[in-house]
């Protein structure tokens, strides 16, 4: 086992995105320089994958500062999970952006934020303190802001502004956080706080976990926090909110599951029955905004916050099959909800809108993307045998066992409701009569395999996913094992027994 591929992530996204900006107005060496990293990113997440299953969590200590005073990045099974799954949403939101964002003037500058905001995710995902992940969130951030205004519009500019606003507030909390953490324990360290914690006082620990909660609670877009994602995504470029809506949120509940198992244990902070009832109002107020919405990227938008809820039901029941059904449900939705921008994106760039009163037909002009949409559209909804039925089957059982009916309700109902937008989507875009003076933009065959080869590939991700959960529901299990009970995590951090 080598602990070169437990860095490789970001140091090969932070290379690309310097030298990428040397030759960002040369759009072949920026394709070249873009497509080689994401895919020499996925081959590194894959063998990390490969050496973790095979030998257990392990962590490297930057200039062999050993942990608790070192930096260090630490690779368990959900780590390693979410990035690899980090690295595929890379590749091909990468290529899908070379046909959708070459017309634009900043073509280049385009990856080079792409490569940066793939650094920000890698580090957050793999680092084992908490400093340094305010550190990855805020390259996230940056490089994010960086994504909604460049070659930015009005409306825009004004979304960029809510958007970087309240991520603002959630940061200056994050680092009163840390502040107080390190005074109250004397370390930053997540392994070595796991150990300390236990001795802090009560109030101390209530209030730091709050502090924690609320910033987390903004950077996954949390009932009655995510006013900032409706109001930013539906504007920005169809390559750039899907890689959006792939990645950041869940870097938020990654977050959050791994401060609220590793640090403070969820049913010891006396937040759980808060969280409980923000999973359900999460759920239901973003499936709702999606109901009343006109528009693809407005509606799927709002689904970002629906699912959310499910995620974080799976964290607030706080067993091993919820935990599973959790991060299931991450893994499904990152590839759900990406390739759902995909489709809603190439059907902006052959029609020139995404609102549905001025869409129709596309069924009759490309029945094979109507097929495309559908497989996502009904995994996002729970159908089986799609990924989305396992992981909501997961939570929702789990709910069940832990007599949370009315939260197992909220759920099943909140399947109904997005079954009703999915079809929304169907009957005015794909099924009803083209309408008037609608046109359609004839793409080279070159653009037309850039923007639809990412999406085959996320629609047979979906498929296997579903047909063969078996395997997957095992990694999640034991991913949620090592989540809730760290002793592994712990020894290759400190080497502790």
């Amino acid at each position: 086992m080598t602990s070169v591929w437990l860095t490789l992530p970001v140091v090969l996204s932070l290379l690309t995105a310097t030298g990428g900006f040397f030759v960002r107005n040369n759009h072949k060496a920026i394709n070249w320089i873009s497509g080689s990293s994401v895919i020499l990113s996925v081959f590194c997440s894959v063998q990390l994958l490969a050496d973790i299953t095979t030998n257990g969590p392990y962590a490297v200590a930057f200039g062999n500062w050993m942990a608790p005073f070192g930096i260090v990045f630490v690779a368990d099974f959900l780590a390693v999970a979410m990035t690899v799954i980090t690295a595929i949403i890379g590749a091909v939101t990468v290529f899908y952006a070379m046909a959708d964002l070459k017309h634009k003037p900043s073509y280049g500058l385009y990856h080079v934020l792409f490569h940066v905001l793939l650094a920000g995710v890698y580090g957050a995902f793999l680092t084992g303190d908490i400093f340094n992940l305010y550190v990855w969130f805020e390259v996230m951030l940056i490089a994010s802001f960086g994504l909604m205004i460049v070659d930015a519009e009005r409306k825009q500019i004004d979304g960029a502004v809510k958007y970087v606003l309240l991520n603002l507030i959630s940061t200056l909390v994050f680092l009163l956080a840390i502040g107080l953490t390190y005074g109250a324990t004397g370390t930053l360290n997540l392994a070595d706080l796991h150990l300390k914690f236990p001795g802090v006082e009560t109030q101390t620990a209530a209030l730091l976990s709050a502090l924690f909660l609320f910033t987390f609670a903004i950077k996954s877009a949390l009932f009655p926090l995510f006013a900032w994602l409706p109001a930013s995504y539906h504007t920005l470029p169809s390559a750039v909110v899907a890689l959006f809506a792939a990645l950041l949120t869940k870097v938020g509940v990654y977050a959050l599951i791994r401060i609220f198992t590793l640090v403070f244990p969820l049913t010891e902070t006396g937040w759980q029955p808060l969280l409980i009832w923000v999973s359900g109002l999460t759920m239901l107020t973003g499936v709702l905004g999606a109901a009343s919405q006109f528009d693809i990227k407005k509606i799927l938008s709002f689904h970002i916050i629906s699912q959310i809820g499910y995620m974080i039901m799976g964290l607030a029941l706080y067993t091993p099959i919820a935990i599973a059904g959790a991060i299931f449900y991450i893994i499904h939705h990152i590839i759900v909800k990406a390739n759902l921008f995909l489709i809603g994106g190439f059907i902006e760039r052959k029609y020139g809108t995404s609102q549905l009163r001025h869409l129709g037909g596309v069924y009759k002009a490309m029945p094979w993307l109507a097929f495309l949409f559908l497989i996502p559209a009904f995994s996002l909804a729970g159908f089986p045998p799609l990924s989305g039925f396992w992981g909501k089957f997961l939570v929702i059982k789990a709910s069940i066992i832990n007599d949370y009916n009315l939260l197992a309700a909220t759920a099943l109902v909140v399947g109904l409701l997005t079954i009703f937008s999915m079809t929304k989507i169907w009957s005015e875009a794909f099924w009803k009569a083209p309408v008037a003076k609608q046109t359609a933009v004839e793409l080279p065959l070159s653009a037309t395999l850039l923007y639809c080869l990412p999406i085959a590939t996320l629609t047979v991700m979906t498929i296997t996913i579903g047909l063969v959960a078996q395997p997957f529901f095992e990694f999640a299990n034991e991913a949620a094992e090592q989540v809730l009970n760290p002793v592994q995590y712990i020894h290759a951090v400190l080497g502790e027994p």
